[in-house]
């Protein structure tokens, strides 16, 4: 994998993963829960890892992944993003979706 590809992939990576909590957060209970600061620190500290992901070029999904980067609390905060988020990102963003399952 060239060094533009994974370029594209870490991209993308971020997107997808920005799109699912901003999916998450739309829901009036989770704003209730969680403040925009903890939302926007979640999208840098996810960006900081995908950033820094060392099997980038070969990985399918993080959930898949034998390395674990996420400290115990920020994985077990995306599960619960991801468990919301993944069957509703085919109602807001479907081509976004069949793209990320495409790439993993």
């Amino acid at each position: 994998m060239n060094e533009l590809s994974k370029q594209i992939r870490i991209e993308h990576e971020i997107s997808v993963i920005n799109t699912m909590i901003d999916v998450f957060y739309k829901n009036k209970n989770h704003k209730k829960e969680y403040t925009i600061i903890e939302i926007e620190e979640l999208k840098n500290y996810c960006a900081s890892k995908i950033h820094n992901c060392p099997v980038m070029v070969k990985k399918t999904f993080c959930s898949s992944c034998e390395i674990h980067c996420y400290d115990s609390n920020h994985r077990a905060f995306i599960k619960k993003i991801m468990r919301y988020s993944g069957p509703r990102m085919l109602f807001y963003h479907p081509i976004l979706l069949i793209k990320h399952v495409f790439h993993g």
